[in-house]
């Protein structure tokens, strides 16, 4: 009873945690659109790394005891220790991290930029981002969300071509509902759709 009762604790927890951080990624975002620090044509790294700082800055982030830092590394268990091995890690775009009773909890960011009339940008939303996610992709181990960066056309238009794209696939169950989230074989994904067009 004693250890369910403490799962259940730590589960409300990193919940809770979970929720701080996309909170401080929403409010980055809004800081960037008062600021007009994201251009169109920007590179996702560029977007993710002025976002990052916007979150570095919050003073939530301190208060709430939210470290992060940018192209976290994987470490691959199975590479071979020769010289340059660890240039070959795979890397996800961010990571949150916080102790809370000598337990250590992670949550990750993989963001993709997206265009309404770009299907080749949702196919790559789908292949290096959700199925990254998945088992057999390089992110299966993280727990995490998906981030997709509107610098064209509306993020329902981005959303209903992921979707499509999704069904050609014969993957009708994985589509993005409403709440944008998508279930898949042992995982459920959040994704986060922030547009930066003006509007």
């Amino acid at each position: 009873m004693a250890g369910t009762l403490k799962a259940s604790i730590s589960q409300k927890f990193q919940n809770k945690f979970k929720e701080r951080c996309t909170t401080l990624f929403v409010e980055a975002y809004s800081t960037s659109i008062s600021n007009k620090s994201i251009l169109l044509d920007f590179h996702e790294n560029d977007i993710t790394a002025i976002l990052h700082n916007y979150i570095d800055e919050n003073p939530k982030r301190k208060t709430w005891e939210i470290s992060t830092n940018l192209e976290s590394h994987l470490f691959d268990r199975e590479a071979e220790f020769v010289k340059g091995f660890a240039a070959e890690f795979s890397r996800i775009d961010m990571r949150f991290t916080k102790f809370w009773q000598k337990e250590e909890f992670k949550y990750h960011v993989e963001a993709k930029n997206l265009k309404a009339n770009d299907s080749g940008l949702k196919r790559r939303y789908i292949s290096t981002g959700i199925d990254n996610f998945l088992e057999g992709g390089k992110y299966f181990e993280c727990e995490g969300f998906l981030v997709g960066y509107i610098l064209e056309g509306t993020v329902d238009v981005c959303v209903e071509g992921i979707n499509k794209l999704l069904q050609k696939d014969e993957r009708e169950a994985e589509i993005i509902n409403d709440n944008y989230f998508s279930n898949h074989y042992h995982k459920k994904l959040f994704h986060l759709f922030l547009n930066f067009v003006k509007l």
